[in-house]
């Protein structure tokens, strides 16, 4: 009975835990001792351009004012240098700052640091400038769209090859859980977590893509409980049931910084096997038996995010798509004088490194902005105002020049995380889209 017993808790760890690392990429920060509360005086965040904001700074403990506290704030266009700084002592607990205005579209952000004990504690809020005027300023290549089709023609050539190993241990009364390598681009192997319903018959597939990492992966058992295929890959070329230790050396090493790797050659670029696995893993899903033929999604957050909508451009055979707060936006933006999208390639730390003709125009042919414009497939999209690592500005660059029917789920105080209710809602879209249900 013991034994019984703690199998059934082990599947239903796996489940759960397989179900929260679903790509969602973030989750909501721990809570601080001291919380330092920044609002704008717009309960939706949103202003015209040239409207002046003003941000409140509050700052509490055991959820009560604390009083005399030491803020610092500095308020300016998210990621770029602040247009306002002051330190003040705060007798009543609560600032209200002038933050100015916008006169383009765009974000302007308010950062407070409260220090107390000698420990610091940080706030941020950010006001939105009519964000659906915002604009890309990557380029378009007149061969962009003819570039991907001889990439993918050359990836038709080579055989899927794959190779399927039972995972005895993670397998549960519905579901069987498989470690899965295929063929890719150029001789790579892609890896990754494949979970099939037991029970005989035809079911939709989800691909759901990683955001940025050197990780193992445990696949989506969740949703395969409830009659979904799912697949979550890794983008690596390396297996994705290994020892921790594995990936975290090779974080720290051979590849550390890999969004850098071969950027000056668009043939070479590390992302180009990436973008292609994608495609490679739909070769698979849609080969399975199981698959119902039809129905294939694709979800993922941050890299994953612009890997959705990527994959979706790429492949006809992708249906609908979710997306959270994408990277790999814009990423030019910083050579016009705003935020680019993470991995931030031109921003200020890394300008001296890769400001060349031949980096700029590579990353052009990777930038999901390029991608979002042949979207023509539905797909829902989240993002919050106050992420830091893909800023928003960014990632309505890409949002707005999809003529695709969209949909945005927008939590303004949400940074690079989400709220449960974001991730329930995407899931749930997803799957409505593959059952029929809307």
């Amino acid at each position: 009975m013991l034994v019984t017993f703690s199998a059934n808790l082990r599947r239903l760890f796996l489940i759960c835990f397989s179900f929260v690392a679903i790509l969602i990429a973030g989750a909501q920060p721990a809570g601080q001792l001291i919380k330092v509360i920044v609002a704008p005086d717009h309960t939706d965040w949103v202003y015209k351009p040239g409207e002046k904001v003003k941000f409140t700074i509050t700052v509490l403990q055991n959820g009560n004012i604390l009083k005399n506290a030491i803020v610092k704030y500095e308020v300016g266009p998210e990621k770029m240098n602040p247009e306002k700084t002051d330190s003040l002592t705060v007798s009543a607990g609560t600032l209200t700052v002038d933050g100015g205005t916008m006169k383009v579209p765009g974000f302007l952000r308010c950062i407070a640091t409260v220090f107390v004990n000698g420990k610091s504690y940080r706030g941020l809020a950010t006001a939105a400038f009519n964000p659906a005027q915002i604009a890309p300023t990557i380029a378009n290549p007149a061969d962009f769209s003819s570039y991907w089709e001889q990439a993918k023609a050359e990836l038709a050539k080579m055989a899927v090859d794959a190779r399927m190993t039972l995972m005895p241990e993670r397998c549960t009364e519905n579901v069987n859980v498989y470690h899965v390598n295929l063929q890719n681009y150029r001789g790579a192997r892609l890896y990754g977590i494949l979970c099939v319903p037991k029970k005989e018959g035809k079911y939709p597939a989800i691909l759901q893509v990683p955001g940025a990492g050197i990780r193992p992966y445990n696949g989506d058992i969740a949703n395969a409980e409830k009659g979904f295929i799912t697949f979550q890959i890794g983008i690596h070329g390396i297996p994705v049931n290994l020892d921790a230790s594995v990936y975290n050396n090779l974080a720290a090493g051979a590849l550390a910084g890999y969004w850098n790797i071969n950027l000056d050659d668009k043939d070479r670029y590390y992302y180009k096997r990436v973008y292609l696995g994608c495609v490679r893993a739909n070769d698979f899903l849609v080969s399975l038996p199981q698959y119902d033929g039809v129905n294939l999604a694709v979800m993922g957050g941050s890299q994953g995010g612009a890997l959705s909508i990527i994959t979706a451009a790429l492949d006809a055979r992708v249906k609908c798509l979710a997306s959270y707060y994408p990277a790999l936006s814009d990423v030019t933006g910083y050579l016009k004088g705003r935020a680019g999208g993470w991995p931030h390639l031109f921003d200020k730390n890394n300008l001296a490194f890769n400001n060349t003709k031949e980096k700029i125009n590579t990353a052009s042919y990777y930038d999901v902005v390029n991608f979002a414009r042949l979207l023509k497939v539905p797909g829902i999209y989240t993002l919050g105002f106050n992420d830091e690592t893909c800023p928003p500005t960014s990632m309505y660059s890409a949002y707005n020049v999809i003529t695709a029917p969209k949909e945005l789920y927008v939590v303004p105080e949400t940074g690079h995380w989400t709220f449960p209710e974001q991730g329930e809602k995407l899931t749930n879209w997803v799957t409505g889209k593959l059952k029929g249900s809307f």
